[in-house]
């Protein structure tokens, strides 16, 4: 046997488990019955009612080339600015080989209000046609109004919003195509404290058709592996503010290294007040930029602690999220991995360097025999601390093949934190949103009907997207928090907002791009538990910006301009 890396493997004792309750392989199966008992967390498949016909493709015809089964991303945002969270779906296209009548393309849905969504692409003007992979959000030009990124394979794709309800193309005037690479996470950040957005572009390996390499295990058809493949470097382009990029990657440092970068999140780990990006690596080390302030980045992921896992292994890596998961102040990681390896807990020490607390936290219960995918550290039931949902499904369709320990399509998971960082999978009390039997990719949180809780919506591939409502009632307050930049960029991406209730604090950071190469969470969600009131909120802006905001009541998005 094979792992994702090419490597041998002992399966002796993988083979004595049992196919999982709730996984199918190439034949699918009866979901699990509806639970009895209902957990504290109730999470309800819409996926019905809610009017997204959208189905993914993955442009596959039999030859299996390595980048199908890592499509696709997706993102959330208001692109109309009417208050409801919108839906942007990426999709794959016909690889070499393979006929498709009519096209596959990216789609926009609008959401209507009460759990209902419409179909606008043809008239926003997002339809690319492109193989899409990672996607991300933010206002680059500081107009008022999110943009759109789309990190290909091949040409990548830069959609202005107009503010009128549509997007124009503007990939070669901004200069940010980044030639005919593989795409991954993408994230815009503000490298340089100067006001405007730049793009972090992940890359995930060099390919082209005349690399293709044919793989079998005992004479069945496969997928390549990683390690078939030579990695590449990252790509950083620095906003000149004028609607163009410039492309720094040889100047900040970026192709210093190279890897085979999947999940991506900008963040500043060390609280020097500039935002470092953390990239996750497909069997191979991650690779952590620490920035200088200048937007010059030293690849620091061996002395920081997040190139390995506790055991020094290189992962599978795929999502990344992260959160303050223990309430201290600092913001941890959460990654996502492969079959037969454990997802990722790094618990920030607040010294510069994370340490691997998986197995002492729980927080990969359920995950052994499954892939990961997309991820999200989000406090599903308002009680002021982050809980962990993981996206599940396998690479290979034909798994069951030779190995019964796994499957292609399997339930995702859900895992509920105590409290101080420590978790328990909650996934069979958690209601019907995670009964579906998928094999799924990209997954986002928020708030998608306004009723002050986070819901979930998770990209299926080859299928039907499902869409997820939540019905968590246990009288938990909330705030939503919008910030609006004015010296600092508009989005307010890099800026940090400490909550303040009675002895604890509730820290949450604005990102751009996050998950397995998606985008959700431009309005920051903060659990209160029983507190109808905030004591103080410090918001400390990207840029050296400080304001601070006494007894504010809960319940209720708050929207904060920055002060000058």
């Amino acid at each position: 046997m094979f792992d994702r890396s090419g490597r041998s493997e002992n399966w002796a004792l993988l083979g004595a488990v049992v196919l999982l309750s709730g996984c199918t392989a190439r034949q699918p199966a009866l979901a699990p019955p509806t639970p009895a008992v209902q957990g504290p967390i109730q999470l309800i498949d819409l996926s019905e009612h809610a009017g997204v016909d959208f189905v993914h493709h993955d442009g596959s015809g039999g030859m299996r080339y390595i980048v199908e089964p890592m499509c696709a991303g997706m993102a959330t945002f208001d692109y109309d600015s009417d208050g409801l969270i919108d839906v942007y779906f990426l999709n794959g296209s016909p690889m070499r080989g393979t006929k498709a009548t009519m096209p596959p393309k990216n789609r926009l849905y609008r959401n209507e209000g009460g759990w209902r969504f419409r179909d606008v692409t043809d008239e926003a003007g997002v339809g690319d046609l492109g193989f899409g992979l990672g996607v991300t959000v933010g206002d680059f030009d500081n107009d008022g109004h999110p943009d759109l990124y789309l990190n290909n394979f091949g040409s990548n794709v830069l959609y202005r919003n107009q503010g009128d309800g549509t997007f124009s193309e503007v990939t070669h005037v901004a200069g940010v195509g980044n030639g005919e690479l593989v795409g991954a996470g993408t994230c815009f950040l503000d490298m340089d404290g100067d006001g405007d957005l730049d793009l972090f572009v992940g890359n995930y390996l060099q390919f082209d058709y005349a690399d293709h390499v044919m793989r079998t295990t005992d004479g069945i058809p496969r997928y390549p592996v990683p390690r078939d493949f030579q990695p590449v470097p990252d790509s950083l382009f620095r906003n000149n503010g004028d609607g163009r990029f410039t492309d720094v990657s040889i100047p900040s440092g970026m192709h210093k290294v190279s890897g085979t970068t999947m999940g991506v999140v900008c963040v500043d780990y060390d609280q020097d007040g500039d935002t470092d990006i953390f990239a996750v690596c497909d069997v191979s080390a991650n690779l952590f930029y620490q920035n200088d302030g200048q937007g010059r980045f030293e690849e620091i992921g061996i002395l920081n602690g997040t190139a390995y896992n506790g055991m020094g292994d290189e992962n599978a890596s795929m999502g990344v999220d992260c959160g303050d998961v223990d309430n201290d102040g600092w913001l941890d990681f959460f990654m996502t991995s492969y079959q037969s390896e454990l997802p990722v807990l790094y618990r920030n020490l607040g010294t510069g360097v994370f340490e691997d607390v998986t197995h002492v936290s729980g927080a990969a219960e359920g995950s052994f025999p499954l892939v990961n995918w997309g991820t999200g550290l989000i406090d599903f039931d308002n009680d002021g601390d982050l809980d962990i949902f993981i996206a599940n499904g396998h690479t290979e369709d034909n798994i069951d093949l030779w190995d019964r320990s796994t499957a292609y399509r399997c339930q995702n998971l859900l895992l509920l934190n105590d409290g101080t960082g420590r978790y328990t999978n909650i996934t069979h009390t958690a209601g019907s949103g995670l009964l579906p039997v998928k094999s799924s990719r990209g997954t986002v949180f928020d708030d998608l009907d306004n009723d002050g809780d986070n819901d979930a919506v998770v990209l299926n591939s080859r299928e039907r997207p499902t869409m997820i409502r939540n019905d968590t009632e246990n009288g938990n307050h909330w705030l939503q928090i919008r910030l609006i930049g004015v010296t600092a960029n508009r989005d307010g991406v890099g800026s940090r907002v400490i909550a303040f209730v009675g002895d604890r604090k509730h820290v949450a950071e604005v990102h751009s791009g996050r998950s397995y190469q998606s985008h959700f969470g431009s309005r920051l969600h903060v659990g209160l538990g029983a507190a109808s009131r905030i004591d103080r909120i410090e918001i400390r802006w990207l840029g050296g910006g400080k304001q601070t905001l006494e007894n504010v009541d809960a319940d209720r998005l708050l929207v904060v301009v920055e002060s000058r």
